[in-house]
């Protein structure tokens, strides 16, 4: 961060293990203290492991709790999450439904 980063990322999502909990918790708390040390904010972003809507919602939950609802914007908050897209789908079709998605229904799967 005191190089210039935009934002860091927990990890390339190649590792066996990837975003945690615990350790996106420990760089918010680092960004936090950089951004009251410097005044400047770095974006944060975990990456690797994302595969569920839930999964997603806690993250943005831990950021507003962590950073502020001011990190919650794409400037300063990405997930790195190429197979949650999936699970966004398909729970959209199924409140709009009210069914589980096949598949054929799927137009990203």
């Amino acid at each position: 961060m005191y190089k210039g980063s935009d934002f860091i990322k927990t990890s390339t999502g190649k590792e066996v293990e990837n975003a945690t909990f615990p350790v996106g918790v420990v760089m918010m708390r680092a960004i936090k203290e950089f951004y009251w040390q410097t005044g400047n904010k770095v974006g944060f972003k975990p990456a690797g492991g994302i595969r569920t809507a839930k999964e997603a919602i806690t993250w943005l939950m831990l950021v507003k709790d962590e950073l502020g609802v001011e990190w919650l914007t794409p400037e300063l908050f990405r997930l790195g999450a190429s197979s949650l897209l999936e699970d966004i789908e398909k729970q959209i079709f199924y409140h709009v439904t009210g069914s589980h998605a096949l598949q054929h229904d799927l137009a990203m799967a």
